[in-house]
């Protein structure tokens, strides 16, 4: 009865050898017709790609622009060129921005919702910044007031594009901007050209003394000027002076006022005692970054007045 059972443990065997080459060879043409439908449907889609003629969008920094600074921030611009090759628009979704100097961050941040650029077109995408300088010399004290600080941007553009889908177009640029500092003022002297009660033509000798790491360009002046608590008014600046970075200049600025407004502070003035003064205003400069309005003032402070020797003075200038 043991020897009948043999032959139908060995058919039962191979039996099932054979019925699973047949599933292998199944699995086998299965598997080679999806890859197949794969390579299929990606040749389709090359093709649909070629003749509708999608593209990765590029961009490219092309400038920027700082069109306000003064003591307290700088306002940037960046100019974003974007190509867009679709035949539809494609949306900005995103726009994350960074700004460092030598690793140490300055300022940061991200713009939802950019626009939209035009089918088989190209925008200028402008990028506003404002770069606060409280903000950076409380954080960072080794930035000191009237230095320049190289820095920085990154930018990366965040786009929805058809068949590619979300595609991130990472930008950089570098370049260098000031930490601008107000000028020192001091002025040193008065000295009369016409001298009368009732109008006395004056040149103030103002000391300028340019604290920054770049050279001012002295435009113009706007200013108020007191004289033992007078108020004689201010003048405009005859020609441009240039004031050069870490120096001193000397300018010399025309004046008139009437010395009987002064009441007896008009005698301390004829006996050549020293005479307080104040003077507050702004100063007009062109920088290598830009134009700027920067701040002057000077209180308590105390000058001599010099008369001509026809006037009845001695004429002795300092030399400067």
């Amino acid at each position: 009865m043991s020897s009948s059972e043999n032959p139908e443990i060995v058919e039962r065997v191979f039996g099932n050898k054979e019925k699973e080459e047949k599933e292998d060879k199944k699995d086998e043409q299965k598997g080679g017709f999806i890859e197949k439908v794969k390579d299929f449907i990606q040749d389709i889609g090359e093709k649909i790609e070629e003749t509708i003629g999608f593209g990765k969008p590029t961009a490219d920094v092309t400038e920027i622009h700082i069109p306000h600074i003064n003591l307290k921030k700088a306002e940037i611009v960046i100019d974003v060129l974007v190509k867009n090759p679709n035949p539809v628009p494609i949306p900005l979704i995103d726009i994350n921005y960074l700004i460092d100097s030598d690793g140490r961050e300055l300022l940061s941040g991200l713009i939802p919702d950019a626009g939209t650029i035009h089918a088989h077109g190209s925008e200028t995408v402008k990028i506003p910044l404002n770069l606060v300088y409280d903000d950076i010399k409380n954080t960072y004290h080794d930035i000191q007031p009237g230095s320049i600080i190289p820095y920085r941007i990154k930018v990366d553009l965040i786009v929805d594009v058809p068949v590619f889908g979300r595609l991130t177009l990472p930008l950089e640029k570098t370049g260098k901007i000031p930490i601008p500092y107000k000028p020192d003022i001091d002025l040193e002297k008065i000295h009369f050209e016409k001298f009368s009660f009732e109008e006395t033509v004056a040149v103030l000798k103002l000391k300028l003394e340019n604290k920054n790491d770049f050279d001012l360009a002295l435009n113009s002046l706007d200013y108020d000027l007191w004289l033992s608590d007078v108020n004689v008014g201010g003048a405009e600046l005859e020609k441009s002076a240039k004031l050069e970075k870490n120096g001193i200049s000397y300018i010399d600025i025309p004046i008139t006022f009437r010395p009987k407004d002064f009441g007896s502070a008009l005698w301390d003035m004829i006996r050549g005692r020293g005479t307080g003064y104040t003077i507050k205003g702004n100063i007009n400069v062109d920088t290598p970054f830009g134009a700027m309005k920067l701040p002057i003032s000077k209180e308590g402070g105390t000058t001599r007045l010099k008369k001509n020797k026809e006037d009845g003075g001695d004429d002795d200038e300092d030399e400067d």
